[in-house]
């Protein structure tokens, strides 16, 4: 505690100027303060101070020393702000963005509960498939789907996600089920809000291109026309689930399943971040799975 006291003394005398100065700030008297820094000197072996009866000068030694000290003293700040902000309460606005339907479905529920819990909170809610610029366009927090881009944002994982491939029980009396990717150029294949479907061979990633009769950017829609046999449809788990339990739906090509996919938290890089959005983001990775369909080949 001696040596803090020491060390404290000499960068309040650095940064204010005067031993005076010093003094008044940590509210003890000019000489404990003088005392205290001969101290550190004489524990160091080294001079930190010239001292004259006008001013005070570092020395080579206390420019180096006093550097690494503030580092030191803002690291123990940054610790305090921290602690402040963990008890802190979430207040203010709050933007988050989200896909349509998994938003609608799994996300704003949570946040509307996390709303009742911190009701001085004001939300503000997008739902939105297309890619949003989150620091560009001021949103605090995306729920963004599948394989995530590098980039300089936070990712926390909220739940696995997984694609399955599936046709009707109708389609398949009038085609064979596929058991290899080139055979997916035999089948009329719907397709969503993107060309590609995702697969993973051998361990590693790879999209294919399919075609087919029916292209539309609404998983709802793409949903209801696999359901009616109109062709093949790649869907998220949280769309198909009840669908391939009650057998209405058939998944196939499953060797094939990409795995590492999920459904991720992502909120811009802060030093201190702040506690609307860590708390959300724990309230949604403690709750989420209460909502979601249990695996439907489990």
């Amino acid at each position: 505690m001696q040596h803090w006291s020491r060390i404290e003394a000499f960068v309040e005398v650095v940064r204010l100027g005067t031993f005076s100065a010093a003094a008044r700030h940590l509210k003890v008297s000019t000489s404990h303060i003088s005392r205290l820094v001969s101290q550190l000197e004489n524990q160091l072996g080294v001079q930190l101070l010239y001292r004259t009866t006008r001013q005070i000068r570092l020395t080579d030694a206390g420019t180096t020393y006093v550097e690494h000290c503030r580092h030191l003293f803002d690291g123990l700040r940054d610790a305090e702000q921290a602690l402040s902000e963990l008890q802190a309460t979430p207040n203010g606005l709050l933007k988050l963005t989200s896909a349509t339907t998994f938003g609608e479905r799994f996300i704003a529920p949570l946040v509307n509960d996390f709303q009742c819990l911190h009701p001085q909170l004001d939300v503000h809610m997008h739902f939105t498939n297309r890619p949003v610029e989150l620091i560009e366009e001021g949103y605090d927090i995306a729920i963004r789907m599948g394989v995530l881009k590098d980039s300089s944002l936070i990712a926390r994982r909220l739940c696995d996600r997984r694609e399955y491939i599936v046709g009707s029980q109708g389609y398949f009396r009038q085609a064979p089920r596929p058991h290899t990717l080139a055979e997916l150029s035999q089948h009329r294949c719907l397709i969503g809000s993107r060309p590609n479907w995702l697969f993973e061979v051998n361990g590693q990633r790879r999209e294919a291109r399919v075609e087919g009769c029916w292209t539309g950017n609404s998983g709802p829609a793409l949903l209801d026309a696999a359901r009616k046999g109109l062709g093949l449809a790649q869907l998220p788990d949280y769309y198909v689930a009840p669908y391939l339990a009650s057998g209405e739906l058939v998944a196939v090509l499953e060797p094939f399943q990409h795995h590492d996919t999920a459904v991720w938290a992502v909120y811009p890089r802060h030093r201190h971040l702040s506690p609307k959005i860590r708390q959300l983001v724990d309230y949604l990775v403690a709750n989420i799975d209460s909502l979601l369909p249990p695996n439907p080949l489990a």
